[in-house]
C-alpha cells in the first residue's frame, strides 16, 4: 500500500521531547482500577500541535501522544476544530492511534475511530472502528482485528466500548451478567468482520451485514435481534487456488464478499423478561443457512461518511474514509428478506429451556451431532464452543421442509420446528450449567466455558416417524447412562401427532410473545389438571409446592411443564404397582395429547 506520512525521524526526535513532559502529568484514570471510558486528555498542551490542510486558518489536525509516548492524531471533519482544542469531538471527527509507534497512521496493528454525523444535529448517527491486525496475518479471518460500523438508530449515543487503558475495542466488556458497553441494547445496528480493513476488497460491504437489534417495547433493551452473514471468498494460504474473484483484486487483498447473505438467524425474548441484571435473556432462535439472497442493491448513502479528503495522505489505506455508501439489508427489510428471497439448504432451532442465556447474539445452537459427547469442539450437540453444554433443545430440519414455520405439540405442550426431522433436549433442569454470556473472554479464562462440562446429563430425544413434519416419537434418558429406558410413540397410542402451525414469515415481535403465552397458559392448564387428577387416585401432590407458585411467565411455562411431568410419572407408578394396564394406557394417552380430561371422566 502506498502512504505518505511524516519522516519516521521526525516522529522519533518529537516523540522524545514530548514524553518527558507526559512523564510529569498522566490523566487521572490511566491505568487506575475504574472503568477508562474517555479517551484520556493530554499530559501537557504543550505537546499539542495543529495543522491546517484547507487552508482556512483553523486547524484541521492535532496531534498529541496518550500513554507512554503513543502516537495520536485527530481529523476535523466537520470544520469545527479551534487552536486551543485538547481534542477533536465524537460527533464528525475521526481519531487515528499508532498503536505500534512506527510512524504510519491506520496500517498495522492500528486503532482508528470514525464518529459520522449523517443529520448534522450534533450527535454522532454512525462510529466506525477500525482494529487492524499484522500484517503477516494473511489467508483467513484475523481474529484479533475489528471491523466494526455502529450505525445509532435510536440515537442514544453509545456506540463501540474501548478500552482506553489498553487502547483495544472490548465488544464483550460488561456489568453484571449482560449489562454489556458495548451498544447492543435497544434499536441500533451493527456490522463487523474479523479482518484488518487493509485486507478487504471493498470496504462497503461487511461480514456479520447486518446484526440488527430490536426495541418493541421503548425500554431500551433488546427483544428481538436479526443477524445475517455474507461469508466472504478468502484466500487460501495452504497452495489451493483462489476463488475466481481474486483475479479482479491486488495480491494485497485477502477477503472479498459475496454480496450474497447465505447464514441468517433470527432470535426473540418470548416472555420479554429483560431487565435490570438480566438486560439480555434471549430464549429461543431460528437459524437458515443456504444459497440464501443476493442483497447487492441494498445501497444507503451517508451523509457526512466521506471524511476530510486533505488528511487522506496520512492514512495507510484510507478506504474507509473515502466511502459515502454502505451495502447491507436494514433494519426494515432484513426480516422479510429471510422469507421472501432467502433460498435455504436446512433450518435449525434452539429453545433456551433452563432460562440462562445472556447472550448477546442468540441463544447458541445445538449441532445435528451426537447425542451424548459433550464440550466444544468435540462432535456432540453443544460443539459450538458458546453453547450450553446442557440446559437447551435444539431441533433440525435438514432440508428446510418446513420453511421455519413453528408449532405446538401434543407430545409435551412446547413450541417446536415444524418440519424438523429430529431434536434433542438435554435437561438441565437448575441450570447448575450456567451458560451466562457465553464466557470465552476476559475478565473469565480465555476460550474456556463459564462453567466446567457436565460428566452427565438426562436427555429427551424427538423424532418424526412418518415425515409429516411433527414429532411423533419421544424418548428419555432420565439418568444420564446414554441408552434411553423409554420410548412413547403417539402413533402406537393412536394420538393425532400435528398442532397448529405458525407461520414466521408472517408473525411480528407480538406474534411470536403472544405464541408464547398461549404455550405458557396450555403448560400451566395441563400442569392444573394434573393436580387435579392426581386428587381423583389420592396421589400427595404438596411434594411439588415450589413448582406450584410461579413468579414470572417463564416460571409458569416451566413449572407448569415439570408438574405434568411429575404427576404424570407418579400416576403411572401407581398404575404399575397395581398392575393396572388399562390405568396405565389412559395416563399415557391424556398426558401425550394433552387432554387429562379424559381420565377425569
Amino acid at each position: 500500500m502506498k502512504h505518505k506520512n511524516i519522516p519516521l525521524i521526525l516522529l522519533i526526535l518529537f516523540s522524545a521531547v514530548t514524553y518527558n513532559l507526559y512523564a510529569q502529568q498522566k490523566y487521572w484514570n490511566e491505568h487506575t482500577q475504574l472503568t477508562p471510558w474517555r479517551f484520556p486528555l493530554t499530559a501537557d498542551k504543550a505537546g499539542l500541535t495543529y495543522e491546517d490542510l484547507t487552508g482556512d486558518d483553523t486547524p484541521d489536525i492535532i496531534r498529541a501522544f496518550v500513554l507512554d509516548s503513543i502516537p495520536v492524531m485527530w481529523i476535523d471533519d466537520d470544520g469545527d476544530m479551534r487552536y486551543d482544542d485538547l481534542e477533536g469531538d465524537t460527533d464528525n471527527d475521526c481519531l487515528l492511534i499508532d498503536l505500534n509507534k512506527d510512524g504510519i497512521f491506520g496500517g498495522p496493528k492500528d486503532l482508528c475511530i470514525d464518529w459520522v454525523d449523517t443529520d448534522e444535529d450534533g450527535i454522532a448517527d454512525m462510529q466506525l472502528v477500525i482494529y487492524n491486525g499484522s500484517a503477516d496475518a494473511r489467508c483467513g479471518y484475523d481474529w484479533d482485528s475489528d471491523f466494526i460500523i455502529v450505525i445509532d438508530i435510536e440515537k442514544d449515543d453509545i456506540k463501540s466500548f474501548i478500552d482506553w487503558n489498553q487502547l483495544l475495542p472490548l465488544c464483550w466488556e460488561h456489568s453484571g451478567h449482560s449489562n454489556f458497553f458495548q451498544d447492543y441494547h435497544g434499536n441500533t445496528l451493527l456490522l463487523k468482520m474479523h479482518s484488518s480493513s487493509f485486507r478487504v476488497a471493498d470496504t462497503r460491504f461487511n461480514c456479520e451485514n447486518p446484526f440488527i437489534f430490536y426495541d418493541h417495547d421503548n425500554d431500551n433493551l433488546t427483544e428481538m435481534s436479526v443477524r445475517l452473514m455474507d461469508i466472504p471468498h478468502v484466500r487460501p494460504c495452504n497452495g489451493d487456488t483462489p476463488h475466481e474473484t481474486f483475479k479482479k483484486v491486488s495480491d494485497e487483498i485477502d477477503v472479498v464478499y459475496s454480496g450474497r447473505i447465505p447464514w441468517a438467524s433470527i432470535s426473540w425474548d418470548v416472555d420479554n423478561d429483560n431487565g435490570q441484571g438480566n438486560e439480555f435473556d434471549f430464549d429461543m432462535t431460528v437459524h437458515f443457512y443456504g444459497k440464501g439472497f443476493d442483497y447487492s442493491d441494498q445501497i444507503h448513502k451517508f451523509k457526512n461518511l466521506r471524511g476530510l479528503p486533505e488528511a487522506d495522505r496520512y492514512i495507510y489505506d484510507p478506504r474507509w474514509r473515502q466511502m459515502s455508501e454502505l451495502i447491507y439489508p436494514d433494519e426494515k427489510v432484513a426480516y422479510n428478506m429471510i422469507f421472501r428471497k432467502g433460498k435455504w439448504d436446512y433450518c435449525w432451532f434452539v429453545f433456551d429451556e433452563d432460562d440462562d442465556c445472556n447472550r448477546w447474539e442468540r441463544v447458541e445452537f445445538y449441532y445435528p451431532y451426537d447425542l451424548f459427547k459433550v464440550g466444544a469442539a468435540q462432535g456432540g450437540l453443544d460443539s459450538h464452543k458458546q453453547a450450553d453444554a446442557a440446559g437447551d433443545r435444539g431441533e433440525f430440519d435438514q432440508d428446510n421442509s418446513g420453511k421455519g414455520r413453528l408449532y405446538l405439540s401434543p407430545i409435551d405442550g412446547k413450541i417446536h420446528l415444524f418440519g424438523a426431522e429430529w431434536g434433542a433436549w438435554r435437561i438441565d433442569q437448575n441450570a447448575k450449567c450456567f451458560q451466562g454470556y457465553g464466557g470465552l473472554y476476559p475478565p473469565g479464562e480465555k476460550e474456556q466455558r463459564l462453567h466446567k462440562d457436565p460428566e452427565s446429563f438426562a436427555t429427551v430425544k424427538y423424532t418424526d416417524t412418518d415425515n409429516n413434519g411433527f414429532f411423533d416419537l419421544i424418548e428419555y434418558d432420565l439418568n444420564g447412562d446414554r441408552i434411553f429406558e423409554e420410548r412413547v410413540s403417539l402413533l402406537e397410542l393412536n394420538i393425532d401427532d400435528s398442532g397448529m402451525i405458525y407461520d414466521t414469515s408472517e408473525m411480528k415481535y407480538e406474534d411470536v410473545k403472544a405464541l408464547f403465552d398461549i404455550c405458557t397458559n396450555g403448560m400451566w392448564e395441563r400442569g392444573q389438571d394434573a393436580i387435579e387428577v392426581a386428587g381423583q387416585y389420592n396421589l400427595n401432590t404438596s411434594w411439588y409446592s415450589f413448582w406450584k407458585q410461579p413468579h414470572t411467565p417463564f416460571e409458569r411455562y416451566s413449572y407448569g411443564y415439570w408438574l405434568n411431568f411429575y404427576i404424570y410419572k407418579d400416576l403411572c407408578h401407581l398404575a404399575e404397582l397395581n398392575k393396572d394396564t388399562k390405568m396405565r394406557k389412559r395416563l399415557d394417552k391424556a398426558y401425550y395429547s394433552g387432554n387429562w380430561k379424559e381420565v377425569l371422566k
